[in-house]
């Protein structure tokens, strides 16, 4: 796998733009550490569950919480512009092909989320109107197609693709890709190995139970309004909740976030940040 890490291009690089690449993962990596011991401990208490907008609202209630959350909304902020700058300039280098296209597409909507979450954290720091609905950037897709197709329609398509990113996830997890993008000595890589494939599993798997949930949405032929409760991290951790053994699942599921945010550091710490000339 290290072979691989010299295929990718090599840019010049505008140093602010890795660092805030290098921040974005950061934030992303404190956002799913909290969510990550928040469901971990709603599995195993009466603690209700939660999303990632709850997990904010928790740092927010925490000493200093005003100032550590706009420490975040700065962090997601950069985050946002990073998707931006890997959806429309590639430095990455995945190309036009069909799998390229749909990663940079992947990229864009990630982009759309975190600048959704990024603007309901700045509403609770500076008391700004945010649009506080369920399903986030995933309502806000339906309520825009709405007027073009059925919401099963819309359900349908979202489930494809999400479907896919799930299964993208999958992947670099279990062939190992994750791996051409670290720029670590084998002493480190022994600890981010287990931590990506764990982590990356685990959001694989919260995004596949998304997409089976739309499709129950398609079968169950509900006209729901435009964007009303689309499901989201909070509905599949009451998914799992009602499974036989869903304490446990919960419970794992928990884990893997923590996993998934350790590896969301590691990135910020170690990953090659390829950006591409501005100058």
């Amino acid at each position: 796998m290290s072979d691989t890490i010299e295929k990718l291009p090599s840019f010049e690089q505008p140093r602010w733009i890795a660092v805030a690449a290098r921040a974005g993962y950061a934030a992303r990596g404190i956002v799913y550490i909290i969510l990550g011991c928040l469901t971990f401990l709603a599995a195993f208490s009466a603690a209700s569950k939660t999303d990632t907008k709850g997990a904010i609202r928790t740092l927010l209630e925490q000493p200093f919480g005003e100032a550590l959350v706009g420490l975040l909304v700065i962090g997601l902020a950069s985050y946002v512009f990073w998707r931006l700058v890997q959806a429309f300039f590639d430095p990455d280098d995945h190309g036009l092909g069909v799998r390229g296209v749909f990663i940079r597409l992947a990229l864009f909507v990630s982009a759309l989320s975190y600048s959704t979450l990024a603007l309901y954290a700045a509403s609770l720091v500076f008391s700004i109107h945010s649009d506080g609905s369920e399903g986030g950037a995933a309502g806000s897709v339906v309520r825009s197609l709405n007027g073009f197709f059925s919401i099963q329609t819309i359900s349908l398509g979202m489930a494809i693709v999400i479907a896919g990113v799930a299964l993208s996830h999958w992947w670099k997890a279990f062939a190992g890709t994750y791996e051409q993008y670290f720029k670590a000595d084998e002493q480190a890589m022994r600890i981010i190995r287990p931590i990506s494939i764990i982590g990356l599993s685990a959001r694989g798997l919260i995004f596949a139970t998304i997409s089976w949930l739309l499709v129950l949405r398609f079968l169950n032929r509900k006209e729901d309004s435009a964007g009303d409760a689309q499901p989201g991290l909070k509905h599949v951790l009451h998914y799992f909740s009602e499974l036989p053994y869903g304490q446990w699942l919960l419970g794992g599921i928990g884990l893997g976030l923590v996993a998934f945010a350790l590896y969301s550091l590691a990135e910020s710490r170690w990953r090659r940040i390829s950006t591409p000339d501005f100058t």
